[in-house]
């Protein structure tokens, strides 16, 4: 059995009258790029502060990089790193102060030679003396997992680390933290709703919605669970379950709001006959998913992942309880 970076059992958070996370198993093998995949709300950014010690865990246990969070919090902080979804940097700070800034809030000595490796590795060598205040959202993404790595942490975790950008640059970013993982040896446990991106990064994958895992297994063993189209249709006209499930090829009816969901063995023979039963000025929206991890999320929970809600981040406090720690 390959050794686990991350692991937890039975993991709990509640506030008040809120579980935000409800009894999660995780194992993260060392050296993997796991993905936590669902909606914002859902419970990921809370799993994080959870592992990382920034929030107190209700129920269950959770180690990371060998340690328990619960006994030895300041020894996890000491051995991860961070990537916030929001870029935290010094803009009136040059690259090379920020570094240094970072160097002693981990209270490195001989930390130099590691950062003039870290800005040769990310081209931003040519750059360290401008202020960052300069830099383009791609330098400054590449400053910030510099900083994340600087003082070789086995695990680093990221937060919605492509949120916002454009596509060129988060396609830029997936390089980075494929790089990373791979030159550095460094274990990625990363957030996200871009379901591209999950695909293309993760190793293995767990989808959670409503603070409760709901699949988990690698992009291809999930996309193998749904074999079939799914159809989303919005309409004004008085539809049944029954009526829709009389369709040919239709396996399954399930309702989300206003959108019915229906389960086909052929969306190209379904669509024809569809349009024919339906009132054509009634219809509002029609949506076609083939199998994807898009249509996992869907067909398991009955939403798409761009219906998101919001969720608090608090990226600051999570420094602040890193720089008391080394007080």
């Amino acid at each position: 059995m390959p050794e686990l970076a991350i692991e937890a059992d039975g993991l709990t958070k509640v506030y008040g009258s809120l579980t935000a996370v409800d009894h999660v198993h995780l194992e993260v093998p060392a050296g993997s790029i796991f993905g936590l995949l669902g909606p914002n709300g859902a419970g990921k950014t809370t799993i994080i502060k959870l592992l990382t010690g920034l929030v107190d865990i209700t129920d269950g246990s959770a180690r990371v990089a060998g340690y328990d969070v619960r006994t030895h919090p300041m020894q996890v902080k000491q051995r991860i790193g961070w990537v916030a979804a929001e870029v935290i940097l010094d803009d009136d700070f040059t690259a090379w102060e920020n570094l240094w800034l970072q160097a002693k809030l981990h209270r490195l000595v001989g930390w130099k030679g590691r950062a003039e490796e870290l800005l040769q590795y990310f081209n931003l060598s040519d750059r360290k003396q401008d202020k960052v205040a300069t830099f383009s959202t791609g330098m400054r993404k590449k400053l910030e997992i510099s900083l994340a790595l600087l003082h070789q942490p086995s695990v680093i975790f990221m937060d919605e680390p492509t949120i916002g950008l454009d596509p060129s640059t988060r396609r830029m970013l997936w390089d980075l933290i494929s790089g990373v993982n791979r030159e550095f040896g460094v274990t990625v446990l990363l957030t996200s709703h871009y379901m591209e991106e999950a695909d293309q990064l993760c190793g293995s994958i767990s989808i959670i919605d409503h603070g409760r895992f709901v699949a988990s297994g690698t992009p291809t063993e999930l996309k193998s669970r749904v074999t079939a189209d799914l159809v989303e249709l919005e309409t004004s006209q008085a539809l049944t379950p029954e009526t829709l499930r009389a369709l040919p090829g239709v396996t399954d009816v399930r309702t989300q709001g206003s959108t019915w969901i229906l389960r086909t063995t052929s969306s190209e023979a379904l669509l024809p006959r569809l349009f024919a039963s339906l009132q054509t000025d009634s219809i509002r929206r029609i949506n076609v998913e083939r199998p994807s991890l898009e249509t996992v999320f869907l067909d398991l929970t009955g939403r798409r992942l761009d219906q998101v809600g919001t969720e608090v981040r608090d990226y600051r406090k999570f420094y602040a309880t890193m720089r008391r720690a080394r007080q």
